[in-house]
């Protein structure tokens, strides 16, 4: 396929118009300062088996049993930051409850 300079300078510029949108709505985002709410944030396998300091075998054992809400997107496991905590609301003792209150408080990457 053979493409002479118009053509290529054409598809460059409807590239740059393209990325240019893309990075103005990017801004937009950013600007707004947060786009989710932080029960609304998502966690994935590793981010919930760090937080709550268990196995990836342990977070498949919840979800079979039906204790610990997820939904799947492309066989990936994601958690609303809601479901977590009300799943360590009804297993967890109240310490336990306080604790991880106060990590979610620190973390920064949650915020």
């Amino acid at each position: 396929m053979y493409l002479d300079n118009e053509d290529f300078i054409q598809w460059m510029e409807k590239l740059d118009r393209k990325l240019t949108t893309i990075g103005s709505d990017l801004k937009a985002v950013i600007a707004t300062g947060e786009a989710f709410t932080n029960d609304d944030k998502l966690l994935d396998n590793q981010d919930l088996a760090f937080l709550l300091k268990v196995s990836y075998r342990t977070l498949q054992r919840y979800r079979d049993s039906g204790q610990l809400r997820y939904f799947l997107v492309r066989r990936k496991s994601f958690y609303r930051m809601a479901d977590v905590k009300d799943f360590i609301q009804s297993y967890a003792s109240k310490n336990e409850v306080v604790m991880f209150n106060k990590g979610i408080e620190n973390d920064k990457t949650l915020k």
